[in-house]
């Protein structure tokens, strides 16, 4: 990565700065924080903010023709499908593992992209932390299209408010209080007034949804919507409810629950750019590659990466019965290329968030998370007991 920052940030480095930086996250935000914090943020390099801008910029230039979405509409399974689509999906997240190309030069490699939001609240917060606590470089920032961080929060207030009074807009999960994204949860309603109501609390009369606070009952106008089908029928299959997501209710989604399929795995295959791996549906295969060692299989319809195969044979695919529900992507190797305070390298991972607003023909880029690994792939289960691994965010040369 950029190496006078690196080398600048390292030297100013001491685990009392990363002990009083996640002391403040807890009294600030207490009992909320659920998942590992690195200790060092990213410093990218202006070379490749612009590959990753530009590998956005080819995957996007698909997702947006004419017909394509008509295309991914069996992507959604026939029990999942809910009424009332929108035009365009309100938030994009595109995953990249940073790599070396034959070159020698860092690049992006797509790992995934999802038609859904994520931390747009906590990586708020925690780029702020991280330049508050830690030496931070002149000319680098978090944020792209000329936002920073007051302008950040406002084109977010419009988008997730969407003109609605704070009340009437709700943040629905399951047992929002039990997930480990809940900071995030948290900090929506800190920034934006926008409360986390459990699935299990909605109230429905006719095709109108409200919820109790201070013992009143309120209309919901708009939902901001972090409930993932797969996680509720996993883990929640007898689950009884007044208000199903399928329901045909008169509300707003943001973003509508179609676009986490419809902007999934499932347009990997569809996508063309050197920034993007070959992918297949494993249906479609007559026959699999020679070198399946060099191939990842994903299942269609998860999320956090459950079900991923680093290792798998012939024999392993010819069992599956659902070939139509698995996808084959060719492997990206991440290149270590952050170095720790003791000189060892470290991987990395950078999501690109997209928010599209109703009356915008494109999605905007507004910042970034960002993710440390020392093992062999990214996520918790891959890093225990390491140290400098885990969220982070990405501060861009501008």
């Amino acid at each position: 990565m950029e190496k006078n920052a690196r080398q600048k940030f390292n030297e100013s480095f001491s685990n009392e700065k990363y002990e009083s930086l996640i002391g403040q996250i807890k009294e600030e935000l207490p009992n909320q924080l659920e998942f590992r914090i690195a200790e060092t943020p990213i410093f990218v390099p202006k070379l490749l903010k612009n590959k990753l801008i530009q590998a956005c910029d080819d995957i996007l230039a698909t997702v947006c023709e004419d017909g394509f979405f008509n295309k991914m509409a069996k992507a959604i399974p026939a029990n999942q499908k809910v009424p009332n689509q929108n035009k365009q999906p309100h938030f994009i997240a595109i995953d990249f593992a940073i790599c070396k190309n034959d070159t020698d030069e860092l690049e992006p490699q797509l790992i995934e992209l999802q038609g859904f939001p994520s931390l747009f609240a906590f990586q708020h917060y925690i780029g702020n932390l991280f330049k508050e606590k830690y030496y931070f470089p002149e000319g680098y920032s978090q944020f792209f299209n000329g936002l920073d961080s007051p302008s950040y929060l406002e084109i977010m207030r419009n988008m997730l408010l969407g003109g609605e009074k704070p009340e009437n807009v709700v943040l629905l999960e399951i047992y929002p209080e039990k997930q480990k994204t809940r900071i995030d949860f948290f900090l929506t309603e800190k920034y934006w007034g926008i409360e986390a109501v459990c699935y299990t609390k909605i109230i429905k009369q006719g095709r109108s949804l409200f919820y109790k606070k201070e013992g009143n009952l309120i209309p919901i106008k708009r939902i901001y919507n972090r409930l993932i089908f797969d996680d509720l029928l996993q883990n929640f299959p007898n689950l009884e409810t007044e208000f199903k997501l399928t329901d045909d209710v008169d509300i707003q989604w943001v973003t509508h629950p179609n676009w986490f399929f419809l902007i999934s795995k499932f347009t990997l295959p569809f996508l063309k750019s050197p920034f993007v791996p070959k992918s297949y549906f494993l249906s479609d295969l007559k026959e699999y590659p020679s070198d399946l060692e060099n191939y990842v299989l994903k299942p269609l319809f998860s999320f956090a990466g459950a079900g991923v195969k680093l290792n798998f044979s012939k024999e392993n695919l010819d069992l599956i019965m659902d070939k139509e529900n698995f996808l084959l992507q060719r492997k990206v190797k991440y290149e270590p290329i952050i170095e720790d305070i003791d000189g060892k390298m470290i991987k990395s991972e950078i999501r690109m968030l997209f928010i599209w607003p109703d009356s915008e023909q494109k999605p905007i880029l507004v910042t970034n998370l960002a993710r440390l690994s020392r093992g062999e792939m990214i996520g918790v289960n891959f890093n225990k007991n390491f140290d400098w691994v885990g969220g982070t965010v990405g501060f861009m040369e501008e």
